[in-house]
């Protein structure tokens, strides 16, 4: 058998709602959707990068360029791929591409394919490294 169970007289007032807390303060580290649109204005055509294409400067910064696009030009003084752009400058790939783009159209930066290597190495090498192993 199962004791009674209590009930109260009164009962309880409904719980107070809870404040919404105000909206936290962004940290400098985070990036507003607005500041990236900003970057990139609207949508446009796009020049075909991939992650591995280097890009190189080739012109001084003029006066109208944009705080990111000086940045861009002194870091590609020697030959960056858009993965490493991306990854300095802190912004998404697609962000940086709408920029190389601007860049490209400007005659500031060249877009370059990456070195490709050989899948596998010459024969003739190979038999030539066997060939001056055997004699020592």
């Amino acid at each position: 058998m199962t004791p009674p169970q209590r009930r109260r007289r009164h009962p309880l007032p409904p719980p107070p709602p809870e404040p919404t807390p105000p909206p936290e303060p962004q940290e400098e580290g985070e990036k507003q959707p607005e500041r990236l649109y900003t970057l990139t204005g609207p949508d446009g055509e796009r020049a075909p990068l991939d992650l591995v294409t280097l890009i190189v400067a080739c012109a001084e910064p003029p006066s109208s360029a944009t705080p990111e696009q000086i940045v861009v030009l002194r870091m590609c003084a020697a030959p960056l791929s858009v993965a490493e752009v991306s990854a300095y400058l802190g912004l998404p790939f697609s962000v940086v591409t709408v920029l190389l783009t601007e860049m490209l159209a400007a005659e500031l930066v060249q877009a370059r394919a990456p070195i490709v290597r050989q899948k596998l190495p010459d024969r003739s090498l190979l038999e030539a490294v066997m060939h001056g192993l055997q004699r020592l």
